[in-house]
């Protein structure tokens, strides 16, 4: 399906929006393995999720065509620049799902301004501290072995290091200067609110996840390295109206290697 994208002004900032689709709208915050990301375009999740909805895909601050934004220093920051850009959307009450990176924003938006989110859908998000379980080390593992093996990368982010779609997005060579550039900005992105302590992690968001009391959707991989799957039960005990669905095959990014399964699940929860 083709993606559209245009631009919108939010607080003298640039804001880069991928769209496909129609109906109903899902905002949707990316990840790292993902558009706007590692992908500068559609992957065939994005695809099944447009077949039946409208998909609205803003890009983070400093990703794709967005603005780098010197004011984004924390999450708090960033969660407010998203109340703001849905309302440079004209979206009073959303639907709203992300993965990794963007599951955590989205749970950010949803604990602040609960009446906004009408349903919230996440997929291996981050944002939690669970003890004893961690949160992997993204930033290691972008450094190659011996200057271009990014099987530790991809061990961190698929259930499988040798799976083709994962080799597809983190080949063990240098790809097109887009995606190269896509990438690079992604990772600075996630440096302003991810790489120093709290690592990928917010200590206040699990004590006020109960704030948000409406329909959610917790979709995890079981062999998940970056986000252990104890970070999943944390959310669906945090969040009242939450439901967990448990990949078999999957790891950090069940929506590259499970599209069709994920896709369902997230048209079935919001139908």
């Amino acid at each position: 399906m083709t993606m559209e994208t245009r631009t919108l002004t939010v607080a003298g900032q640039t804001v880069e929006i991928a769209e496909a689709g129609t109906g109903a709208p899902l905002v949707y915050l990316h990840g790292f393995a993902d558009v706007h990301a590692a992908s500068v375009e559609w992957l065939p999740f994005h695809d099944a999720l447009a077949r039946r909805l409208r998909l609205v895909a803003p890009a983070h601050p400093s990703c794709a065509g967005s603005s780098e934004d010197e004011d984004i220093e924390t999450i708090d920051d960033l969660a407010f620049r998203y109340v703001e850009t849905l309302d440079a959307l004209g979206l009073d009450e959303v639907d709203l799902a992300g993965t990794c990176v963007g599951g955590w924003i989205a749970a950010e938006i949803a604990v602040r301004h609960p009446k906004r989110v009408r349903r919230l859908a996440l997929i291996g998000a981050s944002g939690l501290f669970v003890e004893e379980s961690p949160i992997g080390d993204l930033f290691w593992e972008m450094q190659p072995r011996d200057g271009t093996n990014y099987a530790g990368l991809r061990r961190l982010l698929f259930a499988r290091e040798d799976d083709a779609e994962a080799l597809k997005l983190f080949p063990d060579s240098r790809t097109d200067p887009e995606r190269e550039l896509s990438r690079y900005k992604t990772m600075r992105f996630l440096s302003r609110i991810g790489f120093s302590p709290p690592y990928f992690y917010d200590r206040k968001l699990r004590a006020r996840l109960h704030r948000y009391t409406g329909p959610a959707l917790v979709v995890w991989g079981e062999h998940d390295r970056m986000v252990p799957p104890a970070h999943a039960e944390a959310y669906r005990a945090g969040l009242s109206g939450a439901t967990l669905h448990r990949l078999a095959n999957a790891g950090h990014s069940p929506h590259i290697e499970a599209p069709e399964e994920t896709a369902r699940l997230i048209h079935d929860f919001l139908r």
